[in-house]
């Protein structure tokens, strides 16, 4: 099939820039250009990073990079948008994607892929397009969405990362056989603690001890000793991610000294210009506990391993409805116990291998949660055991493969 993947022009393919969905791309493509499956054209607003990346080599994956920040194309955003208001998207991402149906329209494709911008259907299919996929990881299409019964009706399928994003998109037509569930995932192997082929060769004990030794300098740069509990949380630090009621959590456990806190990560994109005024409130919050909270700021996402192997245990309690949870994925691949909330599709990720706590009175539900695990080493061994298997249910390789037997299904 010859088939053109639209983005919403924020972030550029390749993920030079990282974004979970541009991350997940390229995991399809990296196995089309293995598999050479199908000929595919990429539309990417242009980055001098991803215009250089190795991937350009493919002869079956096609990048079309579109001009989005240079003097000329800012003037054009502005110019658009004075003479196009009311549109479904700003005059950034609807000047973005202008910009890519003047080189679509002159193309034939057999599918037209929207990477979680459903409002670009509306153009598509009133300008004639019927053959439409929106590929959707955001509860952005449901009764309540603007024009939600055109842009579902012009739509072939809708891939969703969760049963709950399914399920909203199904109250616009709850009977509707096109909206299918096709769950996120990670690399996995990037994640998994490996450990010695061999557990009572002498080779295997040393590597062992060279990895503990390792562990616990890692430790003490951070702050920690061998044997304390650390907890991590990983993510952008916001407050839907719950950290704010993790670390009222502790507060609630100040009397348990051994119990430490790992808040990875930083405000949206890398925080690069420092703490918002989300985080420094945190900080306050947690003054009282500072030799028990560990701030990492952002970390390049090829790092996180390093740093989620450190810890004990990984609290990530969702306060919103979590279309999927990518960094529940991690935490399991890292075979770490987890304990997270009832928010969103984090169940259908981690049911029967985590602790899932309700969202209402979360403080004092994590910290029962928390020291259950604390107080029950073997409890924690054999959750350890569960997490990675499940994982591998979210592996970016079977994850591409159904993501491409998706669309051959719908020329059968």
């Amino acid at each position: 099939m010859k088939l053109a993947i639209l983005t919403c022009g924020i972030l550029p393919i390749p993920a030079v820039q990282g974004g979970a969905v541009e991350n997940m791309i390229d995991f399809y493509l990296e196995y089309n250009n293995r598999k050479r499956l199908h000929d595919i054209t990429i539309y990417s607003p242009w980055d001098s990073k991803a215009a250089q990346h190795t991937a350009l080599d493919s002869d079956v994956n096609h990048y079309h990079f579109i001009d989005v920040t240079s003097f000329k194309a800012r003037v054009k955003r502005r110019l658009y948008k004075y003479f196009h208001s009311g549109e479904y998207y700003n005059h950034f991402v609807e000047y973005y994607f202008e910009k890519i149906y003047a080189h679509l329209k002159k193309q034939h494709y057999d599918y037209i892929i929207l990477e979680n911008c459903p409002g670009h259907a509306l153009k598509l299919s009133r300008r004639g397009h019927k053959n439409i996929i929106l590929h959707l990881n955001n509860n952005l299409l449901n009764s309540e969405s603007r024009f939600h019964d055109e842009i579902f009706s012009g739509l072939a399928s809708v891939l969703t990362c969760s049963n709950f994003i399914k399920d909203c998109v199904l109250t616009i037509q709850p009977n509707s056989s096109k909206v299918r569930t096709h769950y996120n995932a990670i690399d996995i192997a990037a994640f998994i603690h490996k450990q010695p082929d061999d557990p009572l060769g002498s080779a295997a004990c040393y590597q062992r001890n060279a990895r503990n030794t390792k562990r616990a300098e890692a430790r003490k740069q951070m702050g920690f000793a061998i044997d304390d509990f650390v907890i991590a949380f990983s993510g952008r630090v916001n407050s839907d991610k719950g950290i704010s009621e993790l670390i009222d959590t502790m507060l609630l456990l100040k009397d348990k000294e051994k119990i430490k806190l790992m808040v990875i990560g930083g405000s949206f994109f890398g925080n690069a210009n420092g703490d918002d005024d989300f985080i420094k409130s945190l900080k306050d919050k947690a003054e009282t506990l500072k030799d028990r909270i560990v701030f990492t700021g952002f970390i390049p996402y090829k790092d996180m391993p390093d740093y989620l192997h450190l810890a004990d245990m990984a609290a990530l309690p969702s306060m919103w409805d979590e279309p999927f949870g990518l960094t529940i994925v991690e935490a399991l691949a890292a075979g770490l116990p987890l304990v997270t909330t009832r928010s969103g599709g984090i169940p259908e990720i981690c049911e029967g291998v985590a602790t899932i706590v309700d969202r209402k009175d979360i403080v004092n539900n994590l910290a029962k949660a928390i020291l259950d695990l604390y107080e029950h080493p073997e409890k924690r061994k054999q959750m350890a055991e569960a997490s990675p298997k499940r994982a591998e249910l979210f592996d970016k390789e079977p994850y591409s493969e159904k993501f491409f037997a998706a669309l051959e299904n719908l020329e059968k």
